[in-house]
């Protein structure tokens, strides 16, 4: 598979913190939400595929090994949520707010 995000996975990615990094996933499930309101399930696959191609990022940032276990269960939970059954009953609006949560925190470290 093609990285969407090239830029980011030659190196660019390490210079940010876990904040910074996880506040971009939720940017492409902001994206996959809003394209899941206008009925266009292809784009918002591609946006959760983006996300889903940041997360795995993230887990090979050795940086964070100790966050792993928090980090593949929202992974998880994004699949799930997308692609699944929904088992873990997420919304997108909780999906959001628990991404927010790390763009809030990304800016305030700004």
């Amino acid at each position: 598979m093609t990285a969407q995000h090239q830029q980011l996975a030659n190196g660019r990615w390490a210079q940010y913190s876990l904040m910074e990094q996880l506040a971009h996933v939720g940017s492409e499930v902001d994206r996959a939400t809003h394209w899941l309101k206008k009925a266009d399930t292809v784009s918002s696959h591609r946006s959760i595929d983006r996300a889903l191609e940041l997360i795995d990022l993230i887990l090979e940032d050795q940086r964070w090994n100790k966050r792993r276990k928090e980090i593949v269960r929202a992974r998880e939970v994004l699949c799930d949520h997308f692609y699944g059954d929904n088992q873990y009953q997420s919304s997108t609006e909780s999906l959001q707010r628990y991404f927010f949560s790390f763009a809030m925190a990304a800016a305030k470290n700004r």
